[in-house]
């Protein structure tokens, strides 16, 4: 008797968990089926200015026409980019806080050892956008007109001459480190807390060189605010074809840049994870947004969540060998 009357409450409680789970899981389909049903922020945690900002500016106004949304880019700097994945990784997983993910986050995996966030388990990789290799580029001042102008002048002035970066571990920062490495010379390395305070350090001439990112250094080339010596990709450049690659100036195997990507929180509902790769899809298609990006010297790419977390830890792997290899921690 006593089994029989354990039994009762026993199928009571079963089933009213069944009950609970079945309206939670309705309640959830439900929220998919209206994303987005308000304002959606995209975190960039870079500063106003910085490459990562102004991809990050045109993607969120892609993202605002095809998502009916406003989407609002949210620059929490700091940390090598490291505060603003962090808030990134902590936010609901509703699909209303994304973060852009750039290469300085896969940096940052390797460089430091007590991160409040895993890039890998605590993100739902939603698309690569685009790639774009950075650009050497002087202060006019320096006397230097080509690559081996400036090696030769470093070689003869070790540690002497500074280049800027927008912290340790961002992109910038890589690119210099492996150029040194590669061409034997020793710049002293100047880090600033953001991309857009970098750029702005060697517009006034406070550092000489500066592994700029495509976006922010076109302008300033043009305009004769910064001489360009060679682009860091493995090709030319089309908007910047009359330059030589690193490369091409007798560094073989040189490559540096930047790619950047959407995120969301790990355990995204994958329908929320659809609705935003498809926007994102429809924003590159634009052929506003799709110039802007191709006159910028980005290369989109537009790829699979799958495709875009084999890259990610491609290149966490590609960059503990690189940063192994120059001796960076």
């Amino acid at each position: 008797m006593a089994a029989g009357r354990d039994a009762a409450p026993r199928r009571a409680r079963v089933l009213g968990a069944i009950g609970f789970a079945l309206v939670a899981g309705s309640a959830a389909h439900a929220a998919t089926q209206t994303y987005p049903a308000k304002p959606v922020r995209l975190i960039v945690s870079f500063s106003a200015g910085s490459g990562s900002d102004t991809i990050g500016r045109l993607i969120a106004r892609g993202l605002t026409q095809a998502l009916g949304q406003q989407v609002i880019v949210d620059n929490r700097a700091g940390a090598a980019g490291n505060i603003g994945a962090e808030l990134a990784a902590r936010a609901p997983a509703d699909g209303y806080a994304l973060l852009l993910v750039n290469m300085g986050h896969a940096a940052n995996a390797i460089m430091y050892k007590n991160l409040g966030y895993d890039l890998r388990r605590d993100f739902a990789p939603v698309m690569q956008i685009a790639s774009s290799p950075s650009v050497v580029v002087l202060h006019p001042s320096v006397p230097a007109k080509t690559l081996p102008e400036f090696v030769k002048l470093a070689k003869a002035r070790p540690g002497d001459i500074a280049y800027c970066s927008g912290g340790v571990g961002t992109p910038t920062f890589v690119a210099g480190e492996l150029f040194k490495h590669q061409a034997g010379v020793n710049l002293l390395h100047v880090p600033y807390r953001s991309g857009g305070e970098a750029i702005t350090a060697v517009l006034a001439g406070e550092v000489s060189v500066y592994f700029a990112p495509m976006a922010t250094a076109l302008p300033n080339i043009r305009q004769a605010r910064l001489r360009a010596l060679a682009v860091t990709s493995s090709k030319r450049v089309p908007v910047l074809s009359d330059y030589p690659t690193v490369a091409e100036m007798g560094y073989p195997g040189y490559q540096a840049g930047n790619w950047y990507g959407l995120a969301a929180p790990a355990k995204t509902a994958q329908e929320v994870i659809a609705a935003i790769r498809g926007a994102a899809l429809n924003a590159l298609r634009t052929p506003e947004i799709n110039k802007a990006l191709t006159d910028l010297g980005y290369v989109v790419i537009a790829d699979e969540p799958d495709d875009f977390a084999a890259h990610i830890q491609a290149e966490i792997d590609k960059l503990s060998r690189i940063l192994r290899d120059i001796r960076v921690q």
